[in-house]
C-alpha cells in the first residue's frame, strides 16, 4: 500500500494487521519509522515506475494514495500496478463531480483525472470519496500549543470524518474479496462543520478557550510559503478554499460498509487532544 506512513495509511495498516491480514508499506527506503510492528516494507516510488515491479509481487490488491499535484507519471504507476495487482482501492474526494469534466478546484480535479485513469486501466476498483478528514485540523497544532487564535485561510464547512473511519472502510474494501469491486462510497463525518467549529471543538477538549480567524488569501499564501510549503501546494489549496463549495451531504456509508456509525470531529479531538497541548 501507498501512504503507510500518512494518518490514513497508517490506520490502514494497523487495522488490517488487527484482522490478521498482511500488509506490505511502500516506502521510498527501508527504515519502517511510524509503521506498526509486523509489516512488511519494501522499497520503491511513485515518481519512479520502475522501482515498483519488486515491491508489488506477491501482491494481489493495493490501497492507492496519490501524492502529486498532477497525474503525469499516474499512467505508468497504474501499468506497473496492473502487472502484478488484480484490485486498486483509490482514496479520492467527496467534492469530485461526474457530471462535469471541470472541477470546483485543482484537487478536486486531480482526483477526477485519477479516476478517470483508473477507470480506464483493466484493474477491479473501489473508489474512497472522502470529505475533509479530521486529521487536517493537526496544522493547526503549532498555533495553538502557543496561543487561543488560529489564523488561516477560511474554507466552505463539510462533514469532516475521522481518518479512522476512512481507513475502515479502505480495509473492507481490501478484505473482503470482491464485495466492493466497481463501488464508489462517499465517506463523510455525522456532522457539517466550520473551521471556526473545528477549532472550538478542539478547545474543548483540551480545556481552553480557542478561536478561529480567518486571514485573506494573499496573507495566508505570504505565510505559508515563509513555512517552506512548496509553491505549487500553496496555490492549489488556496484555489480550493476560495472555490470549493459549501457541502451539505451527510453519508451514512462508514456504517453501511463497517457497522459502526461515524465518529463525531468531538471523538476525534479528544482522541488527538495530547497532539495540541
Amino acid at each position: 500500500m501507498t501512504g503507510a506512513t500518512g494518518n490514513v495509511g497508517r490506520q490502514v495498516v494497523a487495522q488490517l494487521l488487527t484482522e490478521g491480514v498482511g500488509a506490505r508499506a511502500l516506502l521510498r527506503g527501508f527504515g519502517k519509522v511510524g509503521l506498526p510492528a509486523g509489516v512488511e516494507a519494501a522499497s520503491g516510488d511513485l515518481s519512479e515506475p520502475g522501482t515498483l515491479d519488486a515491491a508489488l509481487v506477491g501482491i494481489d490488491r493495493v490501497f492507492l494514495i496519490w501524492p502529486f499535484l498532477t497525474t503525469d507519471g499516474a499512467p505508468a504507476v497504474l501499468e506497473a500496478i496492473g502487472r502484478h495487482v488484480r484490485h486498486v482501492v483509490y482514496l479520492s474526494s467527496s467534492g469530485v463531480r461526474e457530471d462535469t469534466e471541470l472541477q470546483s478546484d485543482p484537487i478536486n480535479q486531480l482526483h477526477a483525472d485519477m479516476e478517470r485513469l483508473i477507470e480506464r486501466s483493466a484493474l477491479g476498483r473501489t473508489i474512497l470519496r472522502s470529505s475533509t478528514i479530521a486529521s487536517n485540523a493537526l496544522g493547526w497544532a503549532g498555533q495553538i500549543r502557543s496561543g487561543e487564535v488560529v489564523r488561516g485561510p477560511d474554507i466552505a464547512p463539510a462533514a469532516v470524518i475521522h481518518e479512522g473511519d476512512v481507513a475502515a472502510v479502505a480495509v473492507r474494501a481490501l478484505a473482503d474479496d470482491g464485495g466492493h469491486a466497481g463501488a464508489r462510497h462517499v465517506l463523510t463525518g455525522p456532522q457539517i462543520l466550520s473551521r471556526a467549529e473545528q477549532v472550538r471543538t478542539i478547545g474543548e477538549a483540551i480545556g481552553r478557550p480557542l478561536r478561529f480567524d480567518g486571514i485573506p488569501a494573499h496573507v495566508a499564501r505570504r505565510q505559508m510559503l515563509a513555512d517552506g510549503r512548496p509553491p505549487a501546494l500553496v496555490e492549489a489549496l488556496l484555489a480550493s478554499a476560495e472555490t470549493r463549495p459549501a457541502a451539505n451531504l451527510i453519508s451514512s456509508a462508514v456504517e453501511e460498509v463497517t457497522g459502526a456509525p461515524a465518529r463525531t470531529f468531538r471523538q476525534w479531538a479528544s482522541d488527538h487532544a495530547v497532539d495540541f497541548r
